[in-house]
């Protein structure tokens, strides 16, 4: 479920504003509280947007990111989430919030662990940039994936 809002004036200021730069295509989802549904609908979603982006592989790495941040969003916290991915100039920059203060940490995957503990050292293997940035009431854990790398 895309997120926002729209009033009569917001309608006229973007029709005032027919004279200023186009928007950069953006998705905006929030995730509903521990609902792990929202990891593939958030790949499908991301999908789209990057359809046309990218040498060949960057949208799939985006997606294997942006799945591992939305789930580790939706597993460590007991809140919902909100994921955020835009197209710019340079890239694709990935942000998902959360209204956890505790920020997550990189660690070592143990073997007996099965999947559990390679997201963040996948973010930070495939990222070309990422980091956390903290809010007045949570965090973003974001990543930034440049459009023509290889």
């Amino acid at each position: 479920m895309a997120i926002g809002a729209s009033s009569a004036k917001a309608v006229e200021d973007k029709a005032d504003s027919a004279t200023e730069p186009a928007q950069p295509p953006q998705l905006r989802r929030r995730l509903g509280r521990a609902d792990l549904r929202a990891v593939p609908e958030a790949r499908r979603a991301l999908r789209e947007l990057l359809r046309h982006w990218g040498r060949p592989g960057r949208s799939e790495i985006a997606e294997l990111l942006t799945s591992e941040l939305v789930t580790n969003a939706l597993i460590h916290t007991d809140h919902d989430a909100v994921l955020t991915a835009t197209v710019g100039p340079r890239g694709l920059r990935v942000e998902v919030r959360d209204f956890v203060a505790r920020r997550p940490r990189l660690r070592v995957p143990n073997a007996d662990d099965g999947t559990h503990g390679r997201g963040l050292i996948l973010v930070q293997s495939l990222a070309d940039a990422w980091g956390v940035s903290a809010h007045g009431v949570g965090k973003s854990v974001w990543f930034e994936l440049d459009s023509e790398a290889a």
